[in-house]
C-alpha cells in the first residue's frame, strides 16, 4: 500500500479500479507561411474555431448546475473574444506564422500574463485558455483528442491533468472519484468536481507515474489523501474517517440560519467573499450577513478589461441577489503586482509586489477607476452597496481616492443619475503603514477590513508565493497579531466596525482568537461559514478574550501556534486544527 498527500478539493471518499487518462500534446507545426497564403490560413483558423464552438454547444443540456453552465459560457466568451480573435489574425497577416502556430503563440502569451499572479484563484484561470487552445489547435491538426465520456463501468479517474470542458462530461454514475498530479481547490476542475459532488485530490505531483491501469485505489477527499493498494485496515480507517464527516457536516447545518452569537450573548457578523453571482446561492444557503469582499477585478479578467455596462450590469445582479438588508461590499479594483490583468499593462516591473498596483493604479488611471466609481453609484439603488478601497498606504492616498468619489459623484449628480447618498466607503487595511496610522485614517471612512494575505506578507517581508521561505509566513507571529490588534482598538476608538477579508477570518484555528481581539465582522468563503459559526456559538466572549490576552503576552509564533492549536482540539476535535 501507498498514501500519497494531495490537496483535499471535493468532499467524500471514492474507491475502485485507477482508469489512468494522461494528455499526449501533438507537436505544434511551426512554419511560417506566404503573405499570400494568409486569407487561407485565417479561413482555416476560423473554421476550426467554429468547429469547437459547436463541439462544446453539445456539452450544454438541462442537466448542468450553475457552475457548469459558467465554465461552459467562459469557454464560449473566450471563442468569441474580438482581441483573442484579432491576436491570432495579427499573428498570421503580420507575423506569417500558419494557423496552428498562431494560436500556440496567442494562448501562450495569454496563460504567461495570467501566471505572472500570485492569487491562486485568478492563476488558475490560465486552465480555460490552455483548454480552449488545444481544441482548437487538435481541430486543425485532425488530431482527435482523447475522451473519458461514455464510460460504461465504474472507475477513479487518475489523470495528469483534467480540462473544464472533459469535467464537463464526466458522468458521477461512472466516475467515483479524481485524482490529479496537478490543480489547486479553486479551478475550475476543482467547482466542477464539487457541483458533481465527486470526491477529488488534486496536487498529487505524479500519480500517474505511481500507479497502474486498472489497480485498486481510495480517494480521500476530505483530507487530500489518496491510497494506492490500500489494506482493509486503510480502507477501514477511510471509510470511518467519512462517516464522521458526513455527521459534522449534519450538523453543521443545523446552524446555517441561526445568527453567529457567543454562549454569553456577543453577537458578530459573518460574511462571504465571492467573485461572481452563481456564489451567492451557497451565500445564502450557509446563512451569510451579507458579502464582506466582491472582488471586481475578476470582470476585468478577459483582454480589454470591463466596461462601464458589463461592471454596472454585473454589480446590480449581485446587489439584487441579496437583496436591500443584506451589505454588499465591492471592492475597487486590485490590479497589478499579483494580479496581472491582460491589455492594462499593469506588469513588467522588476518587484511588482512593491509596485504599480491597487489604488496607485487607480489614481494613475482615473479613467478607469472613474468608470467603475460610476458603475458602482449606479447600481447602488438596487441594493446596499458598501465601496471599499484596497492597498492604502496613508492619509494622502486615502484623501486623493475620496476626492475623485466626490468628483463622481457630481458628475452623477449632473446627469440625473440616480445613486444610493448614504453608500458607506471604507478602506482595507493590508499595508503595515495604514495599520501604525490606522487612527489618522478611520475618521475618514465608515469602516475597515483588514486584508491579512498581504499584511502578514509585508509585515514579515515574505513573498506568500515563494515556496523556499512558505514556512516564514506565520499569522500567528507577535509583529502581525501586534498590528491586527492596533487596527481593531484603533477602530473601536473611531466607533467604526473593523472586518477581516483574508484567509485568517476562515480558518477554523483562528476564529476564538479574533473573537477575542474585537473583532467585529468575519468574511470568508462561502464553505468556512458554517464552520466558524457553530465556533462562535459554542463559546463565550470571556473565554475568547482570555485566549487573546495570552496569545499577545507570547513572544514566538511557534508557542501561539501551539498553544492555540492545543486549546482549539481540546474544545472542537481535529475538525477545526487539521
Amino acid at each position: 500500500m501507498r498514501i500519497l498527500k494531495g490537496i483535499a478539493a471535493s468532499a467524500g471518499i471514492g474507491s475502485g479500479k485507477a482508469f489512468l487518462y494522461v494528455h499526449e500534446k501533438p507537436i505544434v507545426p511551426r512554419s511560417g507561411i506566404h503573405p499570400s497564403e494568409a486569407e487561407a490560413e485565417s479561413a482555416r483558423f476560423s473554421k476550426a474555431r467554429e468547429s469547437v464552438v459547436r463541439e462544446l454547444a453539445t456539452l450544454d443540456g438541462p442537466l448542468l448546475s450553475t457552475d457548469q453552465r459558467k465554465i461552459l459560457e467562459t469557454h464560449q466568451l473566450m471563442l468569441e473574444d474580438p482581441m483573442v480573435l484579432d491576436a491570432v489574425h495579427h499573428a498570421i497577416h503580420v507575423e506569417h506564422k500558419c494557423a496552428e502556430w498562431a494560436v500556440e503563440t496567442t494562448m501562450t502569451s495569454l496563460i504567461t500574463t495570467i501566471e505572472q499572479s500570485q492569487d491562486q484563484m485568478f492563476k488558475e484561470r490560465s486552465a480555460d485558455i490552455y483548454d480552449i487552445g488545444w481544441r482548437i489547435i487538435r481541430t486543425l491538426m485532425g488530431k482527435l483528442r482523447p475522451k473519458i465520456s461514455g464510460l460504461h463501468e465504474q472507475i477513479v479517474l487518475v489523470a495528469d491533468t483534467l480540462l473544464p470542458s472533459e469535467a464537463l462530461s464526466l458522468d458521477p454514475e461512472y466516475v467515483k472519484a479524481i485524482a490529479l498530479n496537478g490543480g489547486g481547490r479553486t479551478s475550475h476542475v476543482a467547482i466542477l468536481a464539487r457541483a458533481l459532488q465527486i470526491p477529488t485530490v488534486v496536487g498529487l505531483g505524479n500519480i500517474t507515474k505511481k500507479i497502474q491501469d486498472g489497480e485498486h485505489i481510495i480517494v480521500d477527499g476530505n483530507h487530500g489523501e489518496v491510497a494506492i493498494r490500500p489494506t482493509s485496515a486503510s480502507a477501514h480507517r477511510m471509510q470511518q474517517q467519512y462517516k464522521l464527516w458526513v455527521a459534522h457536516e449534519k450538523e453543521l447545518r443545523e446552524v446555517a440560519q441561526m445568527d453567529a452569537i457567543t454562549t454569553d450573548g456577543h453577537s458578530v457578523t459573518l460574511k462571504a467573499n465571492v467573485e461572481t453571482v452563481e456564489e451567492l446561492e451557497s451565500v445564502l444557503a450557509n446563512g451569510a450577513q451579507g458579502i464582506g469582499l466582491y472582488r471586481s477585478e475578476f470582470l476585468f479578467l478577459k483582454p480589454g478589461g470591463a466596461s462601464e455596462e458589463e461592471q454596472f450590469v454585473a454589480y446590480r445582479a449581485v446587489l439584487e441577489k441579496m437583496g436591500k438588508t443584506k451589505a454588499v461590499t465591492i471592492r475597487t479594483i486590485d490590479v497589478g503586482g499579483d494580479k496581472v490583468i491582460p491589455g492594462m499593462d499593469a506588469f513588467g516591473e522588476e518587484n511588482p509586489i512593491l509596485g504599480w498596483r491597487a489604488v496607485r493604479f487607480c489614481l494613475s488611471r482615473k479613467d478607469i477607476f472613474k468608470t467603475q466609481l460610476k458603475a458602482l453609484l449606479r447600481s447602488s439603488v438596487y441594493g446596499k452597496l458598501n465601496i471599499m478601497f484596497p492597498m492604502i498606504s496613508g492619509l494622502e492616498e486615502l484623501n486623493d481616492v475620496l476626492e475623485i468619489f466626490e468628483e463622481v459623484k457630481e458628475e452623477c449628480w449632473k446627469q440625473g443619475i440616480p445613486f444610493d447618498e448614504d453608500i458607506e466607503v471604507g478602506t482595507m487595511i493590508e499595508v503595515p503603514s495604514a495599520a501604525l496610522c490606522s487612527d489618522l485614517l478611520a475618521p475618514k471612512v465608515d469602516f475597515f477590513s483588514i486584508g491579512t494575505n498581504d499584511l502578514i506578507q509585508y509585515t514579515i517581508a515574505v513573498d506568500r508565493g515563494n515556496e523556499k521561505i512558505a514556512y516564514l509566513y506565520q499569522p500567528f507571529h507577535p509583529g502581525v497579531l501586534r498590528l491586527i490588534s492596533t487596527v481593531i482598538n484603533n477602530a473601536h476608538e473611531a466607533k467604526i466596525p473593523v472586518g477581516m477579508c483574508g484567509e485568517m477570518a476562515g480558518d477554523p484555528l483562528f476564529s476564538v482568537l479574533l473573537l477575542g481581539l474585537g473583532l467585529d465582522e468575519f468574511s470568508m468563503s462561502p464553505q468556512s461559514l458554517l464552520e466558524i459559526k457553530s465556533i462562535i456559538r459554542s463559546v463565550s466572549i470571556e473565554d475568547a478574550q482570555r485566549l487573546a490576552r495570552k496569545v499577545m503576552d507570547m513572544d514566538s509564533y511557534k508557542k501561539s501556534n501551539t498553544y492555540v492549536k492545543e486549546w482549539m482540539h481540546e474544545r472542537f476535535g481535529d475538525f477545526t486544527t487539521a
